[in-house]
């Protein structure tokens, strides 16, 4: 039998689409035409974690982790993928104290870069992703390096995202602006670009960006469904 996954949300379009791939990817990792293992979902607000995140409170952050998945365990899953990479900031403060396992969505994406043969990547996502180190503790450890947009296009990185693609915007001007943050990480020796906010991968794919994609949503979506299905082999 697959594991049961849980799935710890936080803005509304990147759990969907973490959700949407696990129900959908999943009959070709079972085998069975519309088989899926079982998810549950559970998200307290945004607006709860944007409040912990403004006033640099990462341990608000991870109490609201750890209640999502305490009820999550309730519900019978058996590990925990978190489709934001932005709270992942916090989840050395979540790991030790979970009733559940996690896995680790940038951890995800590095090993994804290194089996690509990758070295340098570009990182977008929101201001307080990119001037965290997720992405870069991930990608060292994994022998790469990450490298992150300036000063003024992170000002407006975090403008699309969070007035945005997280209400389910999507601006092709706005989308034309991240292609073109994209054209600068190729033009600074990048060889792709992490997709480092769950809702980028609505708007940027490998069809229309200068560089190869990370989609970090997807990927998340694909290690969670190998890790389920693998004692189901």
């Amino acid at each position: 039998m697959a594991l049961h996954i849980g799935v710890v949300g936080c803005s509304a379009e990147g759990a969907a689409l973490c959700y949407r791939t696990l129900c959908v990817e999943g009959a070709a990792f079972m085998g069975v035409a519309h088989a899926h293992p079982e998810v549950s979902v559970h998200t307290h607000s945004l607006a709860t974690y944007v409040d912990c995140l403004d006033r640099d409170d990462l341990e608000g952050v991870a109490q609201l982790m750890l209640s999502s998945a305490a009820k999550l365990a309730a519900a019978g899953a058996d590990f925990l993928v978190c489709p934001d990479n932005t709270i992942h900031q916090a989840l050395h403060l979540v790991l030790q104290r979970s009733p559940l396992p996690w896995l680790h969505i940038a951890e995800v994406v590095a090993a994804e870069a290194a089996a690509r043969g990758l070295r340098r990547v570009g990182v977008l996502g929101t201001r307080w992703l990119v001037d965290s180190e997720v992405y870069p503790r991930a990608l060292a450890a994994a022998g790469l390096e990450a490298v992150n947009p300036d000063a003024q296009e992170r000002a407006e990185l975090g403008r699309i995202i969070m007035d945005e693609l997280v209400r389910g915007v999507f601006n092709p001007a706005s989308t034309a602006v991240l292609q073109r943050m994209i054209d600068g990480l190729k033009a600074r020796g990048c060889d792709a670009v992490a997709l480092g906010c769950t809702e980028l991968p609505l708007v940027l794919n490998d069809g229309n960006s200068a560089l190869p994609t990370l989609d970090s949503t997807r990927l998340l979506a694909r290690a969670a469904l190998r890790r389920a299905t693998a004692s189901a082999a």
